[in-house]
């Protein structure tokens, strides 16, 4: 009598639990939309179902596309709502458009609260417009454009606290003569969205005349916008034009001191995509942004006035930024009419008709959506395409380990101070030979108190063979005190520091010790701009030539210089921004990033590497781990994989926090993928320099040692993995996920969160999963021996048992029978796509395996309104999503909150 109470109660939670379904699962007014869509039966809608799928990871997709319409106007505008299919903060990091110009003349993806309806599209050229309150403009599409893309740790901020809970799209149907078979359309896009947190926050600045009127036959007409920027700093990453015939060109410039910096400039008869803007400009309070539009009226014979028609004008330039999250503003706009005294100073380009190549013009463009491309017009859309950034992970058993016979023959050095690589990737070694730097060397000033001894005389650079440890050559005798930090230009020029002499160098690589450009005053200290106090490295631009000086032991700064040696400007970390971080504790290491045109600084006594806009010292991120101890000495850096810092910690003058270590970290996550340190329980001394070269290939300089120490890895296998894991949609994991073993001829593979399974081990794990199935066999006989021993001594329990279980049994079944038939109502025509996940984890991190199990929490998702046909055969190939930082001390808030600590004795090197 108790099982059957019990199993009343369960089947009442059964039915409970699907009457608040609607009205407490966030996906709710989702399923609502699916069921709209699809209410009307058309050609393209089974193939257009709207999955919704979130994992512990946080990766989805999400399809927003035109329910199967068929415009029979010219001219028309649809619009139809998709809601946010989440409570919770998403960003948006990708963009895939599905559209063709000879249906789509463009489309625009609007984010807002309130669209005009939700239940189903409606004709939004007329004065309902597309939102009844504010919109704001996400993406914009025309002419078979490919897709956007965003930087890393970008995307557009919606649902949750955003302003965004409906996605809007308007599709512009200019020519319905396509529509003269009564096909349906299905256009529209895929958004890649995750719930991951960015660090930045992706908006849209449109700039737009409004009140052009272009001459008949006139030749050049130019529409003028420009206005000031009133707001938080943006970072403009990409452009897009847009005009309809009679455009030429448009060009979209900062103007900042009366200066012109581009933006962006294109011809929109090509196809009309979002290209890379300008590399490092920004936009900061008080700047101008103003876009010029040319026009040609010839051909026509009346005025042409802006308007939505194909036979009107436009004139928009929109621009693509990110800024600081707290500080996220999706969308500006600026509609001013620029006047004639600011435009008499645009660069002469902007009035320069850009030639559109005749296969590329509208008419020639305008093939059949089924029809495939030409080879040739492939590689042109190739080349317009704007490149993805792809982020690349180590591989998975990838560790730099000590190469303990090198160098071959031992160096005769003295305290290493700096490395550097030349251009053929030899190691350059800068060490002080006899000099040691003591607690004598300087007085509280700064001064150098050893002056005495005079210069070192032994070759204090050494450029050494990085395979066998061999010196190819030597220079630098009698010319440093106490050499510190070492970099080379890209022709091979050192450019070293001597903190004794408060000087940096510039030196022929030829063996002549002749400096060709010296900075600073001999053994003179100072704060100003021809004065050093104990200058600690050197970066140089591969570009430009400048150069960038950490400054030092005694200033907190970082100062640049043009490769002339003139000075140009000068920064340190609290007067960078508008939060005013602390300020640098000694800024020992600098690297130079050539592909993102920053500079990152190590931050020694703060313990932290911090980035920066090269061009402007504008702050970028900051990466502090408590592996480091609170001491970061060194740090290197490569542009692969998506970028790896390489860095090194030491040991404070208020003794070890942490192991010396070096450090391999992931730029856009902040991820340590790897350390490494010596072999044969041996220990760094005091890891000063850091380089790494372009095979992988660490060198690590030991000051306390008077030592050089190779690392390398015996797998330099890498895999690509593509940016943010958006490459897998999964199912949002909020039941019990079940999982059972299976046969061998019927295993199946499922893709489970926070499993990580490198492609390179599936087949290693195909044996033993095929014969885990074993095992359970031999249990299953054990089992029936029991039953047997047992039914010997009598049969009363199982019986008993067996008729307790059987109420039980039909209630789980009606509970089943429920889910199933909810599942036929909501789920047809929708179908799960999943995506490839990614992190950069490293051999070690895998959280469990998923090859051969089952899994059961898929089938019983399905309430949620996804159909499996099935079970799905997924992939194993995912892994783990980036690891979460909240307990690290790299929390940026926490950091740059706290107040300055005092500034105590350090070690000196």
């Amino acid at each position: 009598m108790g099982v059957l109470v019990c199993g009343v109660v369960v089947l009442t939670l059964i039915c409970q639990s699907h009457s608040l379904d609607g009205a407490t699962n966030p996906l709710h007014r989702f399923k609502r939309y699916q069921e709209s869509a699809s209410s009307e039966p058309n050609d393209c809608t089974t193939r257009t179902g709207q999955p919704m799928v979130l994992s512990k990871s946080g990766n989805f997709s999400l399809d927003v596309r035109m329910p199967g319409v068929s415009p029979t106007v010219s001219d028309t505008y649809l619009c139809v709502a998709v809601p946010v299919p989440t409570t919770r903060d998403a960003y948006i990091v990708d963009f895939e458009p599905h559209a063709s110009m000879d249906t789509a003349h463009h489309m625009l993806l609007y984010g807002c609260r309130t669209p005009v309806s939700t239940t189903n599209y409606w004709d939004c050229g007329s004065v309902k417009g597309t939102c009844e309150d504010e919109a704001s403009i996400m993406y914009a599409w025309a002419r078979n454009a490919p897709p956007t893309r965003l930087p890393p740790d970008v995307g557009f901020k919606v649902g949750g606290k955003s302003r965004i809970t409906y996605f809007v799209l308007q599709i512009h149907y200019g020519d319905v003569h396509a529509f003269s078979d009564h096909h349906r359309d299905c256009s529209g896009l895929t958004l890649r969205m995750t719930s991951k947190p960015q660090p930045f926050i992706a908006g849209m600045y449109l700039m737009m005349s409004v009140t052009t009127v272009i001459p008949p036959g006139n030749k050049v007409t130019n529409a003028d916008v420009a206005c000031t920027y009133n707001s938080y700093p943006i970072y403009p990453f990409a452009f897009r034009t847009h005009t309809h015939k009679l455009g030429q060109v448009v060009s979209g410039y900062r103007i900042r001191d009366g200066k012109w910096t581009l933006i962006g400039r294109q011809t929109p008869q090509l196809p009309q995509a979002f290209y890379p803007a300008t590399k490092g400009i920004n936009v900061k309070y008080g700047d101008t942004l103003a876009a010029r539009c040319v026009f040609t009226g010839e051909g026509r014979t009346t005025k042409t006035y802006i308007g939505g028609t194909s036979d009107d004008e436009m004139c928009n330039f929109y621009m693509m930024y990110y800024m600081e999250s707290r500080h996220a503003a999706p969308f500006q706009e600026c509609m001013e009419d620029g006047s004639k005294e600011l435009f008499q100073n645009i660069p002469p380009e902007a009035n320069v008709p850009i030639t559109v190549p005749p296969e590329m013009m509208m008419h020639n463009m305008m093939h059949s959506a089924g029809a495939p491309s030409t080879p040739e017009h492939q590689d042109d859309m190739a080349l317009l395409q704007p490149k993805r950034e792809e982020e690349e992970v180590l591989d998975q058993e990838y560790h730099l380990e000590e190469v303990t016979d090198w160098p071959e023959s031992p160096l005769q050095l003295g305290q290493v101070s700096g490395l550097a690589l030349d251009s053929d990737d030899n190691l350059v070694i800068f060490h002080r030979g006899d000099h040691q730097w003591g607690v004598n060397s300087f007085d509280n000033s700064g001064k150098y108190q050893q002056q005495s001894l005079g210069p070192i005389q032994q070759s204090t650079i050494l450029v050494v063979d990085p395979v066998k440890g061999s010196v190819l050559k030597a220079s630098g005798r009698n010319m440093f005190y106490l050499p510190h930090g070492i970099t080379t230009d890209k022709d091979n020029n050192y450019w070293v520091t001597d903190v004794a002499l408060h000087q940096v160098f510039k030196l022929s690589s030829d063996g002549r010790d002749k400096p060709l450009v010296v900075l600073g005053e001999a053994f003179e200290p100072g704060s100003d701009k021809e004065h050093f106090c104990k200058p600690t490295d050197v970066a140089v631009d591969p570009v430009t030539g400048n150069v960038y000086v950490s400054d030092g032991y005694c200033n907190a700064r970082i100062l640049k210089f043009s490769p002339e040696g003139k000075y140009l400007s000068h920064w340190g970390a609290g007067s960078s921004d508008r939060r005013r971080r602390v300020q640098f504790r000694i800024p020992h290491s600098l690297v130079f990033l050539p592909d993102r045109r920053e500079l990152c600084v190590a931050d020694r006594e703060n313990g932290r590497i911090q980035c920066f806009v090269a061009e402007s010292g504008e702050f970028v991120k900051e990466i502090k781990k408590q592996e480091f101890g609170g001491e970061v000495f060194a740090i290197s850096y490569a542009p692969v994989h998506g970028g790896l810092i390489y860095a090194v910690n030491g040991e404070s003058a208020y003794g070890r926090s942490a192991p010396l270590k070096g450090f391999v970290i992931n730029y856009s996550t902040k991820e340590i993928l790897d350390d490494f340190s010596p072999e044969n329980a041996q220990e760094f001394g005091m890891p000063h320099d850091i380089v790494v070269t372009k095979d992988g290939r660490v060198f690590v300089g030991d000051a306390a040692t008077d030592s050089v120490l190779k690392f390398s890895s015996d797998k330099a296998e890498h895999r690509s993995v593509k940016k943010g894991g958006i490459e897998v949609q999964e199912i949002e994991e909020t039941e019990t996920i079940i999982q059972t073993r299976l046969k061998p001829q019927h295993r199946v593979e499922v893709a489970v969160a926070k499993v990580q399974i490198p492609v390179a081990t599936q087949q290693k794990t195909a044996e033993p999963v095929q014969e885990q199935p074993q095992k359970p066999q031999q249990q299953e006989d054990d089992k029936e021996k029991t039953l047997a021993k047992q039914s010997a001594q009598g049969v009363s329990p199982a019986v008993i048992t067996t008729l307790l279980l059987i109420p039980l049994v039909v209630v789980i079944s009606i509970g089943v029978l429920i889910r199933y038939r909810k599942n036929r109502m909501y789920g047809d025509g929708c179908e799960v796509k999943l995506e490839q996940t990614s992190s950069g984890g490293i051999l070690g991190k895998l959280r469990g395996k998923a090859a051969g199990g089952l899994n059961l929490g898929n089938f019983f998702a399905t309430h949620k309104g996804y159909t499996r046909q099935g079970f799905d055969r997924l992939s194993t190939e995912g892994s783990d999503q980036e690891k979460d930082d909240d307990n690290d001390t790299d929390s940026e808030n926490e950091e740059y909150s706290a107040p300055p600590p005092p500034v105590g004795p350090s070690s000196s090197s």
